[in-house]
């Protein structure tokens, strides 16, 4: 059984008024990931997703490029033990 990670990742960047989170949300829900997306005051964007780490690891990735109106400077991650708190992948305020 493959084992159920937790990422959350900061991007920063062009990432604000550009349909990161959107875009985000489309492409974490076509993995099969769950979780949630949301802007910080600072204009950077949090995610918090799980799922397996192959599957997150592909999930950063398009994070590092975004959608195309976005400018994505830096992503970084912290991964941990999934908590199972998500059903699905919402973007949150």
């Amino acid at each position: 059984m493959t084992e159920t990670l937790r990422a959350r990742l900061i991007i920063t960047g062009r990432v604000q008024n550009v349909a990161y989170r959107a875009s985000a949300q489309e492409e974490g829900t076509r993995l099969g990931i769950v979780g949630e997306i949301r802007n910080r005051p600072d204009g950077s964007v949090e995610a918090l997703v799980e799922g397996s780490r192959e599957v997150l690891e592909e999930f950063i990735r398009w994070c590092k490029s975004g959608p195309p109106a976005a400018r994505v400077a830096a992503v970084e991650v912290g991964w941990s033990a999934a908590r199972g708190e998500y059903r699905d992948f919402r973007i949150t305020h």
